[in-house]
């Protein structure tokens, strides 16, 4: 600790320098950091009842010594040492005692334990031992050391609970030797001697303990001290537990170790559920090592109907005389009943789920006739018994993973070390096998033969890898395939096909789609609870999903996978058509996240299906793709489909095909073909996918041919959207822009209204969105910063309600735009900041060039002309070529390396800049640019 009093008064890591004054001065600031200490009350704890005349000059030049080193301040009453009590050993100290004491209090011995041993940790020799004699400091110090035996008492008794042992044997010898009279801690040296071995020493420390307290205070001893002497003479203190004791270390379970425990504490069954190999023996012990009385039951090699003797013989029964060679069947379960009657007992059944039937029928057959027993089972599904308590166990999360990768590996291959070279493999390779600690550890073993890099490579091929564990393992453990193979044996011919066909589900599945995608008609849901109860499927809320390694193997029994393959791809293209159309209503938000749920799905549908499968499913999913900023995948998965289809769109998929070529556009160049807005030109209705309308302008802008008679073909089209309300308030928005670019912003922000007037009355957010962008960036044009500032946030709300990053991203650079202007730079250099990031997360990079633009007109703003220069050039090289919304950007870029050059002092680079701006300029669109760049060359000098 930074700060101490618990030993020698401590400053910063070393002990404090001065005299003894200097010394308790700071001593006392440290017992109330981070309060005030009136200066009379320092004056008084430093020099007593009767301070010197110069006390109060004394007390400030030392605290001006401290203040060099130390943070002091004065409030005008008093001084107050300014660190957090954590960084001062005997508050810390406080804080964790208390904590685990408190824990303690609710039997969490797994929670008490390490607490109170930290606390302890802090103390260095006696409290306030350079500074005892300061006249406050003997009785701060009596009370600290009170504090710190309380802390000791509680940590032998809560070692006591999480694994009996002598281990406190000692401590508590010495604290009795300076506090004789403290009965509790003469209770835990009894105990302690107990489950050492020494029951005679623990009969003898009674005797010390009732012969001290009737000569120091004529008392006897206390109903804690006798009812343990009682229990030693009756034998029941001694621990009786039979738990195989383990060769390695315990890693990661923390969470399911606490959820075990206290479930063990309000209910008599507690099940650990999971899937083989995910370490529900290894927990079961760990659980098990910390009851005194405890018994390991392994059912793995046991048949249904000799499970009752494997418990008589983990008991240890056979040796005591209670059974004979001849006693079996019936007999048995009615002589464990007797055995266990009386006895606070803690039973491991381990391994039921081959046995389930049988290991039900005894557990309740016990737990009803012995009310103090406990069991503690492990399997694949529950017991099915009433009161049971289930704990998941599946695989562990990354860095538990990583942390059983680096232990095991450096157990078989000593030179292993996890560094930043080594641990993105291993994250790999524990992220591969689910975290599954079986299948880390036989990765682990493999290192001897191979190295880590060359492990992650192959350890997709899991059960070829994954194939050699312990040789004293259950032969069901030696391989990852025998652990799987274990659970597919014991399911029923249904369930096996159920869990083959599942397999085609990429992220799991809803109920509906595997209803309908893995064909067992009304059986389904019976038979998937058969699989969920078994461990082989998981269910996460209201979908299924497979841990990697069981859907390897069960992908390797599937029959007929075409079939199953086309089942898929048939659901997810109708459930991708059907989200369509609810994203365009009331019900976007709903159907946005159930679109993100199926994503895997749906992209393994594109993926897998055939040709005209695909292009339906990239026509249906662009809308969703463009709300969550999936540019690169859009891409990828179009371009994929593209190299399949050829240069030439299928039959009647003419509008389909156009939308995959602007989807494939979206993050790389644009694919050769026909113009987009030629296809819209000929449509005599609206087109299927309305949002191709957008995406055509926003990713190609009109073809040249139509620049010259834009809005003339503008209204063509709007003429025929009136049959889609959707199609007919995007044109509006459309309108509102053309408008602006035809020299008439005043039409534009009525165009705009009337396009939220529709989109509000279909519930549609994204419309909503747009069309406040529009007002608010009207209003800006028109200088009006305070009607502005509504719609804007309204449109910024609506963006993160949908949480459309392309979009967010857009308006918060439009914002930062409009900030600049009204002079509030810093609020300007956020909103760019966070455009650029979202922008850049979704590869939207013509809008980071757009963020980064802005923020050299800003540093430009700012004086910083070299800084503006570098971040242009910088976005110049991001912004895309064609792209045609990145026109636009490209052209502001080039006006503000002009204004940036003019800056600088080179007026004929700046005018090679605004010459730029009109060489390409394409649409009306540009036209104010153009007009700037004019503006701006002609006022230049150029001699």
């Amino acid at each position: 600790m930074p700060y101490g009093v618990l030993g020698p008064t401590l400053a910063g890591r070393s002990a404090a320098t001065g005299g003894a004054r200097q010394r308790a001065l700071l001593a006392r600031l440290l017992l109330d950091a981070g309060r005030i200490v009136p200066l009379p009350r320092l004056i008084d704890d430093v020099y007593g009842d009767d301070p010197p005349a110069g006390a109060v000059n004394a007390v400030q030049s030392g605290v001006s010594r401290l203040r060099r080193d130390i943070p002091i301040s004065y409030d005008g009453s008093g001084y107050r040492l300014d660190v957090e009590p954590d960084e001062v050993d005997v508050h810390r100290f406080a804080r964790l005692a208390a904590a685990g004491r408190e824990a303690l209090r609710r039997s969490d011995f797994a929670a008490a334990s390490p607490l109170l041993t930290d606390a302890l940790a802090l103390w260095r020799g006696e409290a306030l031992a350079d500074v005892r004699s300061a006249p406050f400091a003997a009785e701060a110090a009596d009370r600290l050391e009170e504090s710190r035996r309380q802390a000791v008492e509680d940590r032998a008794e809560a070692e006591l609970g999480l694994r009996p042992s002598g281990d406190a044997i000692d401590e508590l010898r010495t604290l009795l030797a300076a506090a004789p009279l403290r009965e509790h801690a003469w209770a835990l040296l009894m105990r302690a001697l107990v489950a050492g071995g020494r029951p005679a020493e623990a009969l003898a420390v009674f005797e010390e303990a009732r012969r001290t307290l009737a000569e120091e205070l004529g008392a006897d001893p206390s109903p804690e001290l006798t009812a343990v002497h009682a229990s030693v003479l009756r034998g029941g203190v001694a621990a009786k537990t039979r738990l195989p004791a383990q060769l390695t270390s315990f890693v990661g379970r923390d969470d399911e170790l606490s959820l075990a425990m206290s479930s063990l504490r309000t209910a008599r069954l507690v099940t650990l559920l999971g899937p083989g190999g995910a370490g529900k023996t290894r927990l079961s012990l760990e659980v098990a090592g910390r009851h005194p009385d405890a018994f390991l039951v392994e059912l793995a090699a046991t048949g249904p109907a000799d499970v009752p003797r494997a418990v008589f013989d983990a008991l240890g029964l056979r040796e005591t005389g209670l059974r004979d060679r001849s006693s079996d069947g019936p007999d048995t379960v009615e002589r464990l009943l007797a055995a266990l009657s009386t006895r606070d007992v803690l039973l491991v059944l381990d391994n039921c789920e081959h046995v389930i039937t049988a290991a039900a029928a005894l557990a309740g057959r016990l737990l009803a006739g012995c009310p103090r027993l406990r069991v503690l089972a492990t399997s694949r599904e529950p017991l099915g018994l009433t009161g049971e308590a289930r704990v998941p166990v599946s695989g562990l999360p990354a860095d538990p993973a990583v942390r059983l990768f680096a232990d095991r590996a450096a157990a078989v291959a000593p030179g292993f070390t996890l560094d930043a070279s080594t641990e993105p493999a291993v994250r790999d390779i524990v992220r591969t096998v689910d975290g599954l600690p079986l299948a880390v550890e036989l990765a682990a073993a493999r290192l001897p033969v191979m190295g880590v890099h060359e492990l992650a490579r192959r350890v997709d091929d899991r059960f070829r890898v994954l194939s050699r564990g312990s040789s004293t393992a259950a032969e069901r453990h030696r391989t990852l395939r025998a652990v799987v193979a274990w659970s597919w044996d014991l399911l029923t011919e249904q369930e096996r096909t159920l869990a083959a066909r599942f397999t085609v589900f990429r992220g799991g599945g809803g109920l509906d789609a595997i209803e309908h995608v893995c064909g067992l008609g009304p059986d389904t849901l019976d038979v998937l609870d058969g699989l969920v109860g078994k461990s082989l499927i998981e269910r996460d809320g209201s979908r299924y999903r497979m841990l990697s390694t069981i859907r390897a193997f069960c992908a390797e029994q599937v029959s007929e996978p075409s079939m199953v393959v086309r089942a898929h791809v048939a659901y997810f293209r109708s459930f991708a058509q059907t989200a369509d159309a609810h994203l365009r209503g009331p019900e976007q938000l709903e159907w946005l996240d159930r679109l993100d749920a199926d994503r895997d799905n749906l992209h393994a549908a594109v993926r897998h299906g055939g040709v005209s499968d695909g292009l339906r499913l990239v026509a249906a999913l662009s809308f969703y793709w463009w709300l969550r900023g999936a540019r690169g995948e859009a891409s990828a998965l179009a371009r994929e489909l593209l190299d399949r289809v050829g240069p030439v769109a299928p039959g009647g998929l003419a509008e389909e095909y156009v939308l995959c070529t602007l989807n494939a556009g979206l993050a790389g160049p644009a694919v050769p073909g026909e113009h987009p807005a030629l296809y819209l030109a000929g449509l005599d209705r609206p087109p299927a996918q309305p949002f191709l309308l957008y995406l055509s302008a926003v990713a190609a802008g009109p073809p040249a041919e139509f620049r010259d008679n834009l809005f003339e073909v503008q209204d063509a089209l709007i003429a025929r959207l009136r049959a889609s309300p959707w199609s007919e308030a995007l044109a509006g928005i459309g309108g509102g822009w053309l408008a602006l670019f035809d020299g008439h912003p005043e039409r534009s922000t009525p165009e705009f209204e009337k396009a939220l007037a529709g989109f509000r009355s279909l519930g549609e957010r994204w419309g909503m969105m747009l069309a406040q962008s529009g007002i608010a960036e009207m209003a800006v044009i028109r200088g009006d910063h305070a009607a502005a500032r509504a719609p804007m946030d309204e449109a910024l709300r609506l963006a993160a309600e949908l949480r459309s990053s392309v979009d967010l991203a857009d308006l918060l650079r439009s914002r930062g735009d409009a900030r600049m202007l009204t002079g509030d730079d810093d609020g300007a250099a956020a909103d760019f900041a966070r455009a650029m990031a979202l922008a850049a997360e979704c590869g939207a990079t013509e809008m980071v060039a757009a963020a980064r633009v802005a923020e050299g007109r800003l540093a430009l703003r700012g004086g910083d002309a070299a800084r503006a220069r570098e971040l242009c050039l910088t976005a110049l090289a991001e912004c895309p070529s064609g792209w045609y919304s990145a026109d636009g950007t490209r052209l502001t870029i080039y006006l503000a390396l002009g204004r940036v050059a003019e800056a600088l002092g080179d007026p004929a680079e700046a005018a090679g800049w605004y010459r730029r701006v009109a060489a390409d300029a394409g649409g009306p669109d540009e036209a104010n640019a153009v007009a700037e760049a004019t503006k701006a060359l002609a006022a230049l000098d150029l001699g």
